[in-house]
Formats: C-alpha cells, structure tokens, sequence
C-alpha cells in the first residue's frame, strides 16, 4: 500500500479491492473509538491506476474516476508515447473560487496607477504558480493568467467608458508585469528519489525510488 497525507486528508492505495475494504471498515472503527467518523462524501473507493482503464473497459465500464486531494484533480492519463500517466490539474471550483477574490479586490483597487495595479497582481500570479505549477497542470496555469488579464481589462475599462483598453494593450502591459505560466515543480520520480540513511554499496537494500503511480523501483 502507499499512503499521502496532509492534516486530516489521506489518500491511501492498495493494489487489491479487498485490502481496501478492510482498511476503511479498520479506519472507521479506530475513529469511532475516538467519537471521530469519515466523511461521508470525501470517503470512497475508486479504481485508479496503470491497470484502471484497461479493467474498466473489459467490464464495459467509463474512464477511470478522478479524485480530488489538495487543490488538484488527480486523473489517469497517458504520455504521448502510451504510457501511463498521473495527470495533476488544478480544481475548477479552487480556481474560480481564487478568481473571484481578485476580481473584488482589483474593483478596490481600480483608480490605483497601473504600475501598482501591476505590482500587485505579480505577487498574486508568483504565489498562486509557487503551488500549482506542477508537471501536466500546464493548460490550468495558462488559463489562471488569462482570466486574471481580461479581469485586469475589465477593471481598467470601468475606469471610464471612454477608456482605450483594448485586448492587445491590456495584454501587452501584462507582459510587462505578469510571470509567464511554466512548469517550476520537478516530476514525482525526481522529487522522491531518495537514499536510505543507511545504504552501503554492498548492502542488500539499493537506493529506493518512489515514483508516479506508487511504484518501487
């Protein structure tokens, strides 16, 4: 099995349907010794994996389902060359929910000189890809620095209804001030590629890799 947990949110894999059964009827019951209890809508058991689509498929089912865990969609995808692939995309709801926040803020803002307008909404874009630019989230980063540049538009436009702001020019001075969207976070394999403290090149146990998917190398 393979565990990921942040706080209160787990996400817990096991190559068999049976392990999985038994380790949620354990959790529940070691939580209600506690008056703790699952979610109800975040606790469910999908089939998610290299093998997912091919078995689904055999019995006449859909794409794999997708889950959600800190911020992004988890979906099984596949490389260019067929391969499997953890496809990471931020939430819609997280991002829309993000949006809606500047947008409130940049109308607070809206008389303020675009230079500062500009300075701001840097710091906004550099913090919101610190967390989300990670490999295969590419079209989400794209599509977050889009949204924040018509919503730059429209503040500026509301200025006046005589304003110049066009397209282009909002999108040529975001140029000016915007991070440009790209990938700042390594892939899984590199990130977890680790040594154990106690490994000596005649050892029995090598180095450990962890890698997309759950699997040891």
């Amino acid at each position: 099995m393979i565990l990921v947990r942040y706080a209160d949110d787990i996400v817990v894999g096991f190559e068999h349907e049976a392990d999985a059964q038994r380790f949620r009827e354990a959790m529940r019951e070691r939580l209600q010794e506690f008056a703790l209890s699952l979610h109800p809508d975040k606790t469910r058991l999908i089939e998610f994996g290299r093998r997912a689509a091919a078995n689904r498929a055999r019995r006449g089912l859909g794409k794999p389902e997708t889950f959600a865990f800190l911020g992004f969609t988890f979906i099984c995808g596949k490389t260019r060359r067929g391969h499997f692939q953890i496809y990471r995309k931020t939430r819609r709801d997280r991002m829309q929910a993000k949006l809606r926040v500047i947008k409130e803020e940049l109308r607070r803002r809206m008389h303020q000189p675009i230079p500062r307008q500009g300075q701001w909404l840097r710091q906004v874009v550099t913090g919101y890809d610190a967390y989300h630019a990670v490999p295969t989230n590419s079209r989400a980063l794209a599509a977050f620095r889009y949204h924040i540049v018509d919503l730059w538009r429209r503040t500026l436009r509301r200025r006046s209804q005589k304003d110049g702001s066009t397209w282009g020019r909002v999108a040529s001075i975001a140029n000016d001030w915007l991070p440009r969207p790209r990938i700042l976070h390594p892939w899984p394999q590199q990130r977890f590629a680790v040594r154990h403290p106690r490994w000596e090149p005649d050892a029995r146990m090598g180095p450990v890799r962890i890698c997309a998917g759950g699997a040891q190398q």
